[in-house]
């Protein structure tokens, strides 16, 4: 089960793919299919990353973190 990290929601557009990136700041990058786009950051929190916790953006727009299962490996 997830649970939601960030306090601020994301708007997304088609065409690009959203990530948080290695410097805690929501990020977006254009798709294959979208030739005119261009990366850049998009939100203005910044979220502190924990060991042992996949980062992903929620279909509310949200930051969100999962504890990853490795299978006995760290």
């Amino acid at each position: 089960m997830a649970e939601r990290i960030g306090s601020e929601s994301i708007d997304r557009e088609n065409g690009y793919l959203y990530y948080l990136g290695k410097d805690g700041y929501v990020w977006r990058t254009p798709m294959r299919s979208n030739t005119r786009g261009r990366k850049g950051k998009v939100g203005s929190e910044r979220i502190k990353r924990q060991e042992g916790y996949l980062y992903f953006i929620d279909k509310k727009g949200y930051v969100a973190r999962s504890k990853m299962n490795r299978r006995g490996r760290r």
